[in-house]
């Protein structure tokens, strides 16, 4: 998925009765896949994006980014509708937390499978989904598993069950990297160790989940089960706005991968890419260069 997020910093919520002061806005693309291949490619990964834009000035803005980082375009599908992939998020501004609110009519914006280039896609060492687009996104894992390439899923932050199209999509799934509460709602386990170390079962090699503050926690396959457990802290920062950061992480882990690094040091660069996207307003406009970055950490 790719949105426009519309990001409001206030105070304090308004309400049918009382108006409120925002303090900031901005206009920057969006989504869990879009900010996620953004941040790869920010960080020097060749990067390309599947997904959907409408005919308007929405979608030209939602789109800005990706062209200002030269990801290639060549197989977005333009639907000849009003851009719906639309968010507003309301940043809480002494916290940093948000809430979301979505444009409903999404069921234009759906990908099939029949429109997917299988060349195309499996000439990638990595395919990055994020549940949007299921059929689709379940024929694009099948074809990369079958070619041994590397599936990686953003599994959302949730607070129930996993069900449906998404729990269906871990099976083909190598690199599982959720939010808060996934890995619960995909085994049934509700301890956090034991859900991390269940989730291998269902199919992953690399199962992570971000936990905020508390950082990032790994579970790794071996041969005889369980081979690796780390816990990643979170690194200190001014947090300004949290949109997109586990986005971020996820398209950061990515660029770990293709350096040939390990889970830790992975984890690692991912979390300090997340630290510092947190200290600026958006999912996108905070996001760190690979050098940027690589100075945090030798600071850090």
């Amino acid at each position: 998925m790719a949105t426009l997020d519309v990001l409001l910093r206030l105070k304090d919520m308004p309400t049918w009765e009382h108006g409120t002061r925002i303090s900031d806005f901005s206009f920057q693309g969006g989504g869990p896949v879009g900010t996620a291949m953004v941040a790869a490619a920010k960080l020097g990964a060749r990067v390309g994006f599947i997904g959907t834009v409408g005919n308007d000035e929405a979608a030209d803005l939602k789109m800005r980014s990706f062209h200002e980082v030269g990801i290639d375009l060549s197989r977005l599908i333009h639907r000849d509708i009003p851009e719906n992939q639309v968010v507003i998020v309301y940043v809480h501004a002494e916290t940093g937390e948000r809430v979301f609110a979505g444009v409903s009519r999404t069921g234009d914006t759906q990908v099939g499978p029949d429109e997917l280039d299988r060349d195309y896609i499996t000439s990638a060492d990595y395919l990055h989904l994020d549940g949007y687009h299921n059929a689709a996104a379940l024929q694009a894992a099948q074809w990369m598993q079958a070619a041994g390439k590397t599936v990686v899923l953003d599994g959302s932050k949730t607070n129930g069950p996993v069900r449906g199209s998404m729990r269906d999509l871990v099976a083909h799934v190598d690199v599982l990297i959720s939010g808060s509460g996934f890995v619960q709602g995909l085994t049934g386990e509700p301890d956090l160790s034991c859900a991390l170390e269940a989730a291998l079962d269902y199919g992953p090699r690399i199962v992570v989940q971000t936990e905020g503050a508390d950082g990032a926690y790994t579970v790794t396959r071996g041969p005889a089960g369980v081979e690796e457990r780390v816990h990643t802290p979170a690194f200190a920062c001014n947090v300004i706005d949290t949109t997109g950061a586990g986005d971020v992480f996820h398209g950061a882990y990515i660029v770990g991968l293709l350096h040939g690094w390990d889970v830790r040091e992975t984890a690692r660069f991912a979390s300090a890419v997340s630290a510092l996207k947190c200290t600026r307003l958006g999912g996108r406009a905070g996001i760190p260069t690979f050098e940027e970055t690589m100075a945090f950490l030798q600071r850090a």
